[in-house]
């Protein structure tokens, strides 16, 4: 017992050293309470840190909130460059069946590559009632940033992030303090999948977008509208919020957008029915 609990804490003090912000809540989470459930990824190098903010004020007013903590996040970025960008899809797709199991009606949302697992799952599954996409990362704000992690892996793994402004988000941010490049390249790869998966959403989409974003390419969301053939989208640019808009300066605008969207979406559904 000793020699695993030692074990357990040097793990621990590894992954720390490459996270930032690691004394943040970064686990997977599941918080309980009525019928309708949201499933609520994090982005690329990222933890659920990230959506904990608008999980929590969700789950306050009712719904069960649910979030994986993605495969090769919140651990080192060497476990990051050993995935597949299916290793992300099935831990989301745990989490989401633990939520219809639990859940009459189940809605998707993520931010960046959460994002693009939520519109995938919406993609595969036709019984979700809506999409709830942050930022979702359909290219990258960069064709040379494409280039880079194309030219450089595997020769150089892990590289430095770029240095953004200072932003409200850095405080709650948590994640890698660099870039995978292997698992950047099966972002890339996965980018190409969604894409051409679009045409299969049918379900009512949020799309928040921050103006400031300088990690996706702004052609996005309003793409991301075109593209699919939802029952209703809406579209919201946030002027002062970057690429995390779960936890910039406007997210208390994006949990009164989420939730708005959500009381619609169900109202919505509930009159097809009737």
């Amino acid at each position: 017992m000793p020699e695993t609990a030692s074990a357990t804490v040097a793990t621990a003090a590894v992954s720390a050293s490459w996270l930032k912000n690691p004394e943040l809540p970064g686990a997977a989470f599941f918080l309980p309470a009525g019928s309708v459930g949201v499933f609520l990824s994090h982005g690329f190098t990222a933890t659920p840190a990230l959506m904990m903010p608008l999980a929590q004020r969700l789950h306050a007013q009712g719904y069960t909130v649910a979030g994986p903590l993605l495969p090769g996040h919140g651990t080192t970025p060497f476990e990051l460059n050993r995935c597949h960008w299916g290793d992300w899809v099935a831990g989301a797709e745990e989490v989401y069946q633990r939520l219809t199991a639990t859940c009459e009606r189940v809605f998707v949302g993520g931010e960046s590559l959460g994002g693009l697992i939520a519109l995938y799952l919406a993609s595969v599954h036709p019984e979700v009632a809506g999409v709830l996409a942050f930022s979702p990362a359909l290219w990258l704000y960069s064709r040379k940033s494409a280039l880079q992690i194309q030219l450089f892996w595997p020769w150089r793994p892990i590289v430095d992030k770029p240095q953004g402004r200072p932003s409200h988000a850095d405080a709650f941010w948590q994640g890698y303090r660099v870039n995978a490049l292997g698992g950047a390249r099966e972002l890339l790869w996965f980018q190409k999948i969604v894409r051409r998966r679009l045409g299969h959403i049918t379900q009512p989409l949020l799309v928040a977008q921050g103006r400031l974003d300088r990690t996706v390419a702004v052609k996005g969301p309003e793409f991301l509208c075109r593209a699919t053939r939802s029952a209703f989208t809406e579209l919201h640019w946030l002027p002062l919020s970057g690429h995390c808009t779960t936890i910039d300066a406007e997210w208390e605008t994006v949990v009164s957008l989420s939730l708005d969207f959500l009381a619609r979406a169900q109202e919505s559904s509930a009159g097809k029915r009737d």
